[in-house]
This record gives C-alpha cells, sequence and structure tokens, in this order.
C-alpha cells in the first residue's frame, strides 16, 4: 500500500511538472503519454490537481498550472520573487526584452518569474516554470559561475565566473541570444540569476551593463534587513 501511495504520489507531481512545462496547456492523453500511464490514470491524477488547485482545465479540456501552484512559489520564495518583480519589469521596459529570475533545481535553470516588455511586440515561448540544463543558456551558467569552483566544470563556467556574466547565442531557443548575471547572496543562500532573452543581436549587445546593474540592485535589495 505505501509503495503505491508513493507512487501515485510521484505520479501526481510528475504531472504537475509537465503541464508546467507546457504553457499551451496539455489533454489527459497527452500527459499519459509522457508520464506513460493509462489514459483514465492521467485523468484521476489531473482531477485531483484540479480539485486542489493546482492545475486547471480550460473550455478545450486542455490542463494548466493552477492558482494553488503560483501561490506555493510565492509562498516557498517570497523575499526574492517579490523583490525581483519590479527590478525584472523595469528591465524588460529598459531592454523591449524577456526579463527572467533562475534557479537551480538539480541539473536544470527554472525560471521562478518572467517579465515580458511592454507593448505588443513579438514574444517569446518563455514562462514561469522553463527548465533549461544548467551547463547550457545564459541563465544556467551564470547559477553555476555563482556556486563555487567545481573538479571538471566546463572551462567557460569558470569564465563567465571570472567576468561575472554570461552570453549565448541560440543555445536553447533558435534565433534567441541571452544575457545574464548571477545575484550575490550569503553562502547559505541558493544561487539565483537574472536573464534577459530577446531575438536582437543589437539589444543583447548592448544589454551586459543594465543586466548587471539588475543584478546588483537585487542582490542589494535581498541584503537589507526586513522592514527597511
Amino acid at each position: 500500500m505505501a509503495a503505491d501511495g508513493s507512487q501515485t504520489l510521484e505520479r501526481g507531481l510528475t504531472a504537475l511538472r509537465v503541464i508546467a512545462e507546457a504553457p499551451q496547456g496539455l489533454t489527459a492523453s497527452e500527459v499519459a503519454a509522457r508520464l506513460g500511464v493509462h489514459r483514465s490514470i492521467a485523468y484521476r491524477l489531473l482531477t485531483a490537481l484540479v480539485r486542489q488547485e493546482f492545475a486547471a482545465k480550460d473550455d478545450a479540456n486542455r490542463y494548466r498550472i493552477g492558482v494553488a501552484f503560483f501561490t506555493l512559489a510565492r509562498q516557498a520564495r517570497p523575499s526574492l520573487l517579490d523583490a525581483a518583480q519590479p527590478v525584472l519589469r523595469k528591465l524588460a521596459a529598459d531592454l523591449e526584452a524577456t526579463a527572467c529570475l533562475v534557479v537551480p533545481e538539480g541539473a536544470h535553470a527554472v525560471a521562478v518569474a518572467v517579465v515580458e516588455p511592454p507593448g505588443s511586440g513579438a514574444r517569446l515561448s518563455y514562462r514561469v516554470g522553463n527548465r533549461d540544463p544548467l551547463d547550457r543558456g545564459a541563465g544556467g551558467l551564470a547559477l553555476l559561475a555563482a556556486q563555487p569552483p567545481s573538479e571538471g566544470e566546463p572551462a567557460r563556467v569558470a569564465e563567465v565566473r571570472a567576468r561575472g556574466y554570461a552570453t549565448t547565442r541560440e543555445e536553447l531557443i533558435p534565433g534567441t541570444y541571452g544575457v545574464a548575471a548571477p545575484l550575490t547572496r550569503r553562502t547559505d543562500d541558493p544561487p539565483a540569476a537574472i536573464t534577459v532573452l530577446t531575438h536582437r543581436e543589437d539589444v543583447a549587445d548592448s544589454a551586459v551593463p543594465a543586466v548587471l546593474a539588475a543584478a546588483q540592485q537585487l542582490s542589494g535589495a535581498l541584503s537589507l534587513p526586513t522592514g527597511t
């Protein structure tokens, strides 16, 4: 019984993860295919997630992340997310590019906050919950560089650590440039990094000072005593 309960919990958490990684939403059949289970099992898992508001089903019977997911995320990292939002909004507006806050989870860089630039221009398909390999993409490289050197780490991580920022070109998304800088945090705090994503090479080429300034501003805000 315990094993069955553990398996159900693990499948439910996996279902939550796969719909978090699909901003366009997924049907029960698509979730079942990704979990490798029968559609009826996927439907029961999704029904439980909807009941607890961790998922929501739209009129087209597609499942997306629900409000409880975001509420829990904010409770888990309230000071970081609250402090990051105004910094990311200003950065996105100033550069006319997508600004993100990423944190490490296992071997991935996970977006916990994403702000699109104002206006009606082109939008990147990049959302909260997006997961990229730590060793690829500007955000992941900045997160690795925020940690102490490790044996066998890629040479470019040391380069990012030395200069304080990472830049990549079409490494994760075709036609997209990335610029990222790690936050300066206490040794007992998990790493975090600010990332800018843009389709425009000229924006990426000029974005480094703004990204570094934003990372410094957010680092300073997080270091202030509560109530300051």
